[in-house]
Parts: C-alpha cells; structure tokens; sequence
C-alpha cells in the first residue's frame, strides 16, 4: 500500500474495528485519512491517529449528510489528488429499536438504521467513484451474519445489514467496469463499544466460541489483514463477495 491513500470511516475508539484496519494499513505504508462524525468525537480519533502519524489528516463527515460526504472527497482530492481505498465502517439503529421486539421497530428506527448502516455505503461509493476509478480502487464495508440468520435483540440493525450486503453486490456490478472492486467482510462477535449496545452480547460471544470450528472468537487484528488483503493489489480479482472472517462459525448448522 506504499504511496496509497485509504480513507476510513467509523473509527470510534481504540476497540473499533476500524481503528484495527487502520492501524494495518497504515503497517503497509498508505497514508490513512480518517474521518469523525462530529466534534465530541474528533478529539478521541485524533489522539489514536496521532499515534499513527505526527500530522494526521482528519475529517468531519455525518454520513447522514450528503454534503459532508461530498466535502471529505473534494478535501481528499485536493489534498492528494487520488483515492486508492475506502473502508466503510458505520453503522446505527436507536438503542429503543434494538431492545424491542423487530415487529414493534419505529418507522424513524427503520429509516435512520436503513440510511445510516445501508445507504450511507452508496452515497460514500457514488462520491469516491471518480477518485477511485482513476486508480482502480476498492471499497470494503463491515456486516455480520445476522444479516442471514434470526438472532434476538440484532432486529433492525441485522435487516439493515442485509440491504447493505445486497448494495455491494449492485455496487460491485455497476462499478467494476470502472475498476472499482466493493467486497464486505462478515466479522464474527468483536467486543466493541457498538456491540455492547445488542442485548445478550455477551452471552453472544461465549456461545460463538463454543460453536465456531476453531473454537474461538476472531480478533480486530484478524479483520484488519482480511482488510488489508481485500483494499490491496492480493485481492485484485475478488469483487460482489461477502467474505466471513468469524472462525468459520457460519458454515455450523447445529
């Protein structure tokens, strides 16, 4: 990655997974750009940044508003003059929609979870498209494997991450001719701070391990390589995929 520019979106905290992949591409030699979604959150991705790199280059960017999105390409393209990688890492539902039965979800729950989680990975493609293309660049999102099976208290947000995984595979067919590859890694249970927010998540991850081939949970450091492999030239012919990286606990039927 020596000379490339990756743009990623949704680190929170030294436990994100975002902040995993970052770390690794930044390992590879790309110059990271990160971006926050306001400023009680800019303060925490600059002190994590800075670890990184003395002057890092840091972002405001609501993925709820076009406008931001536009402007964090405009100041990459200005800056740099190229985008090689984009790592979309965000998602949200209200903490009400998640509690709840999904029958009972909100229609404001459903829409925001839907805009925030899905549609926010089209608008960052569209915006990043001309940049991306005239280096054949690739995008990589964040889903998991309740977007495929029932999992109490992931509700709206295991809806939205399946209209997310269905956005890369139309974003992978409409983009692909231009170069730009879009793949999804499925992460098996992660102790982050947005995974405290489902219920029974721990409970969650004692039985993942139990159940998963390997007998264990993944690591950050585990989704950051697959990352890494997938935004890099090694994974130059892959494009439209949902990659599991969960110690194979997907392919378990009891």
């Amino acid at each position: 990655m020596n000379g490339r520019v990756a743009l990623v979106t949704g680190v929170a905290n030294k436990w994100s997974i975002a902040w995993a992949i970052a770390q690794r591409l930044a390992r590879a030699g790309a110059q990271v750009v990160f971006t926050y979604q306001n400023e009680r959150f800019e303060k925490g991705v600059r002190e994590l940044a800075e670890t990184l790199n003395d002057d890092p280059v840091l972002l405001q960017c609501d993925a709820a508003n076009d406008a931001d999105i536009r402007g964090v390409m405009d100041a990459i393209n200005s800056r740099f003059g190229r985008l090689d990688a984009l790592v979309h890492a965000i998602a949200y539902a209200p903490a009400d929609d998640l509690r709840g039965p999904y029958v009972e979800t909100s229609r404001e729950g459903y829409r925001i979870a839907q805009d925030v989680s899905a549609y926010s990975l089209v608008a960052m493609a569209n915006a990043a498209r001309p940049l991306l293309a005239a280096q054949g660049g690739s995008i990589v999102t964040l889903t998991y494997y309740r977007s495929e099976k029932v999992v109490p208290g992931y509700n709206v947000m295991g809806v939205a991450k399946a209209a997310l995984e269905a956005s890369v595979r139309y974003l992978a067919s409409e983009l692909g001719p231009e170069g730009i590859r879009v793949t999804a890694i499925s992460a098996g249970p992660i102790n982050t701070l947005a995974a405290r927010g489902v219920a029974g998540f721990t409970r969650m991850l004692k039985h993942h391990a139990e159940r998963a081939p390997l007998r264990r949970n993944v690591t950050p450091e585990e989704i950051g390589e697959t990352a890494l492999f997938l935004l890099s030239d090694a994974g130059s012919g892959i494009t439209g995929e949902v990659i599991h990286v969960d110690a194979g606990y997907h392919i378990m039927g009891m």
